[in-house]
């Protein structure tokens, strides 16, 4: 075989490969799910189906506003009854062939339909960009943003804690504002490094940013995880110390529109009550 073939092939390859990356970073999103029972869930009331998305990164060529409207109405099909966005609502890549207003990004949100809602915080993309421009933009689209604050929605004292990664998270004052609520405690924060430190009253967090590493090369795992702890908090549900942490894929992309071995996901997350054991029987 000549050395000009071979090059031939090795392009071809390469093309191959950039198109498979590219064709995984604008699939839809395959959606996880998980059951999860939390002290202080009221008896008596039926669980509470969660949707949680993040990383949504609008922008040219693989997150139009009109493939997020088309998420949209994937997420309502699920009949969640409460939806939660871990934040990262636009990105501004270099390599991207078209950038968005915060409003065009956010808007395609108003189209959510849910029973309780739906709630953000912002990621450090957002906070790059402008906090105040996000801010507008989802009460616009009817989503309720949470910055260091908690709010009781339906049987869940839920916490909203502001990005971690810019600096901008006030973990005591999320944590004593969620204390003073009533029901079963549940934080959403986009980067998952909080949970590292979180006391063992807060049993659940949800979380983003990582994109689950976004590129995973077999054999050499994640490129990048934007995470302290690495691979630890990279991705999925994690189990720690008697506390979940649940850590989404997220929907678009950062720094190129590729995905290998990490596709964009969202996961539909089920809390009720915690299972109480059955006493042991003594003979």
């Amino acid at each position: 075989m000549t050395f000009k073939r071979i090059l031939l092939i090795l392009a071809a390859l390469a093309i191959f490969l950039l198109g498979w990356c590219y064709w995984s970073a604008i699939s839809d999103p395959v959606v996880r799910r998980a059951s999860v029972g939390l002290p202080g869930f009221p008896g008596g009331q039926p669980p509470v189906k969660v949707a949680l998305i993040s990383d949504i990164h609008v922008q040219g060529p693989d997150m139009p506003p009109e493939r997020l409207a088309r998420i949209v109405e994937q997420v309502n099909a699920l009949n969640p009854d409460l939806v939660l966005i871990a934040g990262d609502f636009v990105s501004d890549r270099r390599a991207s062939t078209r950038h968005y207003t915060l409003g065009e990004a956010i808007a395609p949100l108003a189209g959510l339909r849910t029973r309780l809602g739906a709630f953000a915080v912002l990621g450090n993309h957002d906070h790059w960009r402008s906090a105040a421009e996000a801010r507008s933009a989802l009460a616009a689209a009817r989503v309720r943003l949470l910055d260091n604050q908690a709010v009781r929605v339906g049987p869940l004292a839920l916490g909203g804690l502001d990005d971690d990664f810019t600096g901008q998270d006030d973990v005591a004052r999320t944590l004593a504002a969620m204390r003073a609520l009533p029901g079963a405690r549940v934080l959403l924060s986009h980067s998952p490094d909080p949970f590292a430190t979180l006391p063992g009253d807060i049993r659940l967090m949800l979380a983003g940013h990582t994109h689950c590493g976004q590129i995973r090369l077999p054999f050499v795992g994640a490129l990048s995880t934007m995470s302290d702890y690495g691979d630890r908090y990279a991705c999925g549900l994690v189990r720690e110390n008697g506390r979940i942490l649940i850590v989404t894929a997220g929907l678009g992309t950062s720094v190129l529109p590729l995905r290998l071995g990490a596709v964009p996901d969202l996961w539909l997350v089920t809390i009720g009550p915690k299972p109480v054991a059955a006493p042991s029987s003594r003979r």
